[in-house]
C-alpha cells in the first residue's frame, strides 16, 4: 500500500501525517488518541499546549503497551507450563 496524506483535528488544531495503515486501522489509531486524551484529565486542556498533550497521549498510550506485553509473556509461559505438564502426563499414561 502507498503512503498517502492523513488530516485529523484535535484541540481546534489540524494536524497531517503520512501513512501507508489502511483507513481503518488510521481511524483506529486517531479514536484511540482521543480516547486516551479525554480519559480522565485532572488539569484542564486549555492550560497545557496540545503539544504536551499528545505526547502525555502517546505516552500513555506506551505504558498500556508495555503492560500488555507483560500480561502477554506471562500468559504464554503459564500456558507453555500447562502444555509441559499436559504432555508429562499423556506420557506418563502411554507408559
Amino acid at each position: 500500500m502507498q503512503d498517502r496524506l492523513v488530516r485529523f483535528e484535535l484541540f481546534g488544531q489540524e494536524f497531517t501525517f503520512y501513512s501507508n495503515a489502511s483507513e481503518e486501522e488510521v481511524d483506529s489509531v486517531i479514536a484511540l488518541l482521543r480516547e486516551e486524551l479525554e480519559s480522565g484529565d485532572t488539569f484542564s486542556r486549555s492550560s497545557v499546549p496540545s503539544s504536551k498533550m499528545l505526547v502525555l497521549g502517546c505516552l500513555r498510550m506506551a505504558a498500556k503497551y508495555v503492560q500488555l506485553h507483560r500480561e502477554f509473556d506471562a500468559y504464554r509461559q503459564s500456558q507453555e507450563a500447562n502444555l509441559a505438564r499436559l504432555i508429562d502426563k499423556v506420557v506418563s499414561g502411554l507408559n
